[in-house]
């Protein structure tokens, strides 16, 4: 296997850019936008933000208006957000990344994202079909008929959220299962230190990517484990949070994606994510700018178990029980898995009585806690995470 996907990934930054600007600038055009005489031209134009997307999109469905193209599937995110995906090689641009993991022909790739709705689950197929690999569609969820199918099968890698593969290896040494996972390419959720030491103490490399449902990817590790190195499809900017100014390099902002996929010409969307740009280069070889991943959110939007948790569920939650005065979503961690509690302030005792809807409106179970009137801190928070990324 080549060290690299393709020559993009070496190329010097002037033949980077250069090539950026022409591809932005038709992207440009094809939202009847200007054309801008350089990448800092970017600066100038509108912010697009999920809120406002969202708004568009419920004014002109699917899409807002924007100017898709070649559309294959239409995939729905929480908001409701609807995004376009396409069939053709890479369309969302993660053979890089399994490249990166060391995963090509000759592979077979359990994918545990989810295939229902989301994209997460063809994204990752899409990327393994362009590196030659194999996929078991596995999906979330019944851990022993995993364990057994990535027995049966031979399955040599893994993709899905960071914590699901220990569960599922877990799963297969209750039942005495030997499995040939060497592999591991993980995202929708933070891989904390302990648990990637985890995997490598079984003989599994692990790396993650930050990609997001509307973007395709954004940014990956590579074998250096040096940051995350951007992906050659997206102008990525890190903005003062809420505003589309530029903080200086190495400052923590928010991350702004410009992506040249010609099928969906998103301009300066905004992530609501948190990152910072890091000096220098990869010590990889790949020439490209590195962020520092994912470092948290510039909203109060969490990512728990790979589901977006967002305020306006929190308080859809709270408008569903007259009783409810408050509620306030705590992200924990139970070992290496996410772990989610809804503290609910009220005057009743049945915390049970709240299960349902917590699934229903959150999209995730969790543990309930009720507390008596006032018994939340009044400091604006309804999603608070706890856990710790050190």
């Amino acid at each position: 296997m080549s060290s690299y996907f393709d020559a993009l990934e070496t190329r010097s930054r002037d033949a980077r850019e250069a090539a950026q600007l022409e591809a932005l600038n038709a992207q440009l055009a094809r939202n009847g936008m200007e054309p801008v005489s350089d990448l800092g031209g970017l600066v100038a134009l509108p912010v697009l933000r999920k809120s406002d997307l969202s708004a568009r999109q419920a004014k002109q469905p699917p899409f807002g208006g924007l100017p898709v193209s070649n559309l294959a599937h239409v995939f729905q995110s929480p908001g409701p957000i609807y995004e376009p995906g396409g069939t053709s090689h890479d369309w969302w641009r993660m053979g890089r990344f399994l490249h990166a993991c060391g995963i090509g022909a000759g592979d077979i790739v359990q994918n545990c994202f989810g295939y229902h709705l989301t994209p997460a689950g063809m994204i990752f197929e899409n990327g393994a079909r362009a590196v030659g690999a194999a996929v078991l569609p596995a999906g979330t969820g019944q851990t022993e008929l995993q364990a057994r199918a990535a027995r049966d099968v031979g399955v040599t890698a893994y993709a899905g959220t960071p914590d699901f593969l220990k569960v599922i290896l877990e799963k297969a040494d209750a039942l005495g299962y030997a499995l040939g996972i060497t592999r591991a390419a993980v995202g929708g959720g933070a891989l904390f230190p302990s648990l990637r030491q985890w995997y490598t103490d079984r003989g599994i490399a692990c790396l993650q990517c930050y990609a997001t449902a509307d973007l395709g990817n954004v940014a990956y590790e590579s074998a250096a484990m040096e940051g995350m190195i951007l992906d050659e499809g997206v102008i990525v900017e890190i903005v003062i949070p809420g505003t589309g100014d530029p903080v200086p390099e190495g400052e923590v902002g928010e991350v702004v994606v410009t992506t040249l996929n010609p099928d969906y010409p998103l301009i300066r969307f905004a992530t609501g994510d948190l990152s910072a740009v890091m000096p220098g280069e990869s010590p990889c070889g790949r020439t490209n700018t590195r962020i520092k991943g994912w470092m948290g959110r510039a909203d109060q939007t969490t990512k728990i178990k790979g589901m977006f948790v967002r305020p306006e569920q929190v308080a859809e939650l709270v408008a569903r029980h007259a009783e409810v005065a408050r509620a306030r979503v705590v992200a924990s961690r139970e070992g290496e898995t996410d772990k989610m509690t809804v503290r609910i302030e009220t005057e009743a005792g049945d915390p049970a009585a709240y299960e349902k809807s917590i699934a229903e409106v959150l999209k995730l179970r969790g543990a309930v806690e009720l507390v008596p009137l006032g018994g939340l801190p009044r400091d604006g928070l309804v999603i608070e995470d706890a856990r710790s990324y050190d």
